[in-house]
């Protein structure tokens, strides 16, 4: 058998993954046998490309969906791409500005024209970057939210919502985003937080002087802002109605400074503080969410002052056309010079910024369509809180319960142009609203054919919030759709819990009368290595596609697993992915001992187990024990330092050592026959179990193995009853490797060269009995003696057993004990210094706290290192 010297991760990739599509080795039948396993991805916007998150993401899913395929499941993992309304939009509107062109004046058929070319030419990228990934998604059902299906999902689920009274349209105060000229959703607005500012303070001058019931006489009542510009539409002052010193002044009236308009002192207990500031407010009804609440208390008058791209309208009088920011300054000039400016402050806020363009929003008013969402919370509260959905890890439950408990309605209307348009025709006849599942050319009312369909768009997470159960084929009955719904997992990051989780709730119960799945695992971040969030401005990116040119995507895989430990971020550390391409080596070096000894294997002739291939076997037996566990409770770092413990240390570093005096020395043909047949049925469960974590080189070993047939991802996940637990071979290899393990530390500490032989001596040698050709070969031990300790040795004790390793003629005595008790006299220096730093209260309390910590360690350590000494050195006695 002709084996490389090293594994290539990049010819395997290439050569299975083309192998495996070719086999049809992902498409998912409905119509066979087996218990359904179904996940749908989180679709990657269509303008996305493969970043970390990504990686983490659809390793964790590929990891799950090749266990239960392995384990005769009949998976489905349903891969797709979401439109992105806002973004994808812009991509092309810059494409048109560098050419010169403007998307009103192209039109709206032929700028969607430009979106698709766009999208079928450069939006796959993502697609095509996971599949370097290797993951095993179901291409041949790949979805994107504004396919011919889904679209139709969406119209249906748009008129039900509709004819049940849940859709809504109304003019309220929304989050506009000037730049994009859009509406927002309120988890479409993030807050910079600590966004230094000033409150600014002017007065508006009283229609008529009034004494307060404090006795003061009043010609003016001063507010404050952090929004001078806003004043342009304030249509009130609010006091607290128990304030002494604006009690009289309720009803009045104070006269604009800019525009003809008298604006009334009302009284509002909800609104007001008197403690704070001036005790009187601005009221700005169409500009500010409080505001606007006081406004439908009051039946105040509402005044859009702005444009939709943050220009002043009409209603702003001299600041007309200006820029909103510019207009603030503008206002804050003219107060200044009419003698109106009553100072300012330093003052720090969240500044609500728009999530897709980052521009400051402005609360407006404006008429959007709406989803009523208190009756479609509640359901999907109920469905956590009685089990029928699972968080993992729990603690996210909070999260989701302080969103849909104290839920807003949501505005899905979006002015854009890429996207599912609103199923909405208004009459300009009769002025009704037709909503329809297939498009109008009549009024549904009057009959009237002069209608027109609402411009907006829907936004982009109204469909996938469908998509658990549209990608399956709803609205239609199919059998994908009867099969795999609901979904069995739904892995994805806590950031979009509100966005999408919370909505696909809602929606699978309202449309399905169904969870849309039965666990939800909310993994990590993946941060740099110094724990900060990666982004392009920090400079500190890491680009998975460069790291599987690295390292290999084998490598990066198990690196990402071994990482994601539940409610544990993920600090990325190129060393830790050094790590297991070592292991991968590891892997390969030992496949091909095992190739140098299995040729030789007979099955039909005699065999025989001994003391450590029942051991293998044992050990094997609780590995994949574990590691089921791990897989069924989402614990994937446990799955993979599961695999690399029992795989680097159980079966490289000791049972194929020990394995060696049997086949290269025994003469026991029935043993070596043993010692074969153990290795190859050991090694074709680890290639088996390593299958979900590195597919490639699981692959490429599985191709290589004898008696193998077809490819690994479609063998039997092994389980723990194909191996004995054979228990008495777990105690006694046990007490041989801590005896091996004590011998090598005297070994170390002794400075004794391993090619010298040592004597074992002990009242209860007869307990390795058998073992003798492993204590030669694993640490050197080429005598084993019973009796008690004869002259000077070292004494260790395993199980209640006590050894001596004679020491005469092996080590100068003498010369070792002066070696001991220098060596003693420098620790004990270096502990005295370590001590007297800490006890200096400077040094720990200006010293950075990590190197504080540093020689705390290293105080430790010393201190362990001293008691091993001395404890060596009291054994140089006879």
């Amino acid at each position: 058998m002709s084996i490389p010297q090293y594994y290539n991760s990049f010819e395997a990739s290439d050569k299975f993954y083309t192998a495996w599509e070719e086999a049809g080795c992902f498409t998912a039948d409905p119509n066979a046998e087996g218990e359904p396993y179904s996940i749908v991805i989180p679709p990657p916007n269509v303008t996305g490309s493969l970043h970390m998150g990504h990686a983490l993401n659809n390793t964790l899913q590929d990891v799950l969906i090749r266990y239960k395929r392995m384990d005769g499941f009949n998976t489905v993992w349903v891969p797709g791409t979401d439109h992105a309304g806002i973004a994808t939009q812009w991509i092309v509107e810059k494409q048109l500005r560098a050419e010169g062109k403007d998307r009103r004046e192209m039109g709206r058929e032929a700028f969607l024209e430009r979106v698709w070319a766009w999208k079928e030419q450069s939006g796959g990228t993502i697609i095509h970057q996971l599949r370097k990934l290797g993951v095993s998604c179901d291409w041949s059902r790949q979805r994107f939210t504004m396919d011919e299906g889904l679209s139709k999902a969406v119209r249906e689920v748009f008129v039900r919502y509709h004819e049940e009274g849940i859709i809504y349209r109304a003019e309220r105060l929304i989050n506009w985003d000037p730049f994009a000229q859009t509406a927002l959703s309120n988890l479409e607005v993030e807050n910079e937080e600590d966004f230094k500012t000033e409150i600014w303070s002017f007065a508006y001058k009283l229609t008529e002087p009034t004494m307060g019931d404090d006795g003061v006489m009043r010609d003016e009542i001063v507010v404050a802002t952090t929004r001078p510009e806003t004043m342009l539409g304030d249509t009130a002052v609010a006091v607290h109605p128990e304030d002494s010193r604006y009690t009289a002044l309720i009803g009045k009236t104070v006269q604009h400074p800019f525009v003809d308009r008298a604006i009334t002192i009302v009284a509002d207990a909800e609104l007001v503080d008197p403690e704070f500031g001036t005790g009187a407010v601005k009221i700005t009804p169409a500009h500010d969410f409080n505001d606007f609440a006081v406004g439908k208390r009051h039946n105040l008058e509402m005044i859009n002052i702005l444009n939709l791209d943050g220009t002043l309208n009409e209603e702003g009088g001299p600041f007309t056309g200006l820029d909103r920011f510019d207009a603030r300054d503008a206002v804050k000039a003219k107060l200044e010079e009419m003698g109106l400016a009553r100072g300012s402050k330093e003052h720090v806020m969240a500044l609500p910024r728009s999530q897709r363009s980052g521009v400051p929003v402005e609360p407006m008013l404006s008429t959007q369509w709406f989803v009523r969402m208190e009756e479609l919370a509640q359901p999907a509260v109920e469905a956590i809180e009685t089990g029928r959905t699972r968080f993992v890890p729990k603690t996210w439950e909070n999260t989701y319960y302080s969103w849909m408990r104290n839920i807003q309605d949501w505005c899905i209307s979006r002015q854009l142009w890429w996207g599912h348009r609103i199923p909405a025709w208004f009459c300009g006849d009769c002025d009704e609203i037709s909503v329809s599942r297939e498009d109008l050319s009549t009024c549904s009312h009057c009959g009237s054919s002069h209608i027109q369909q609402d411009e907006d768009v829907l936004d982009t997470w109204f469909s996938s919030a469908l998509w658990a159960f549209s990608t399956l084929g709803w609205p239609e009955d199919t059998k994908a759709l009867e099969k795999y719904y609901p979904t069995s997992v739904l892995i994805t990051g806590f950031d979009i819990i509100f966005f999408w989780v919370a909505r696909m709730m809602f929606s699978g119960l309202h449309f399905k009368n169904e969870v849309p799945f039965k666990d939800i695992y909310i993994h990590a971040l993946v941060r740099d290595e110094h724990g900060q969030k990666m982004s392009k401005t920090k400079g500190n990116v890491v680009d998975p596609l460069g790291e599987i040119e690295k390292y290999g995507v084998d490598a990066f895989r198990f690196t990402l697993i071994a990482m994601a430990a539940q409610g544990r971020d993920i600090l990325w550390n190129d060393s830790r992915a050094e790590g297991y391409v070592k292991f991968q080596n590891k892997v390969w070096q030992a496949f091909k001992f095992l190739s140098m000894h299995i040729e030789s294997y007979n099955p039909e002739a005699p065999m025989t187990l001994g003391v450590y291939d029942r051991w293998i076997e044992a050990r094997l037996h609780t590995a994949v024990d574990n590691m089921r566990s791990a897989l069924d409770e989402y614990r994937f770092n446990d799955v993979a330092s599961e695999l690399y413990a029992f795989v680097w240390h159980e079966l490289c570093d000791w049972y194929l050592e020990l394995s060696k005096g049997t086949l290269y020395n025994s003469e026991d043909e029935a043993a070596q026959n043993g010692a074969r047949f153990m290795l190859l049925k050991v090694f074709n469960a680890v290639v088996r179990l390593m299958h979900p974590i590195m597919p490639f080189m699981s692959e490429e070993l599985w191709d290589r193995l004898p008696g193998t047939e077809g490819f690994v991802m479609m063998a039997a996940y092994p389980k723990a009853e194909e191996f004995a637990a054979n228990t008495q071979s777990l105690v006694d290899v046990k007490f041989l490797q801590e005896v091996i393990v004590e011998v090598r530390r005297i070994r170390a500490e002794m400075g004794i060269k391993n090619s010298q032989p040592l004597t074992l001596r002990s009242v209860e040698a007869a307990r390795l009995n058998g073992q003798e050709q492993g204590l030669s070969d694993l640490c050197g031990v080429t005598e084993l003696t019973q009796g008690e300790k004869d002259g000077v040795s070292s004494t260790f004790v395993v199980d209640g057993v006590t050894f001596f390793v004679p020491l005469a003629g092996v080590i100068d005595v003498e010369e070792e004990r002066k070696r001991l008790e220098k060596k003693i006299g420098d620790v004990q220096k270096s502990i005295g210094r370590l001590e007297g730093r800490l006890s200096n209260t400077k040094y720990v309390n200006n010293a950075p706290a990590h190197i504080v910590q540093d020689t705390r360690n290293t105080l430790s350590e010393e201190q362990d290192t001293l008691v091993k000494l001395e404890m060596a050195l009291s054994e140089l006695v006879s």
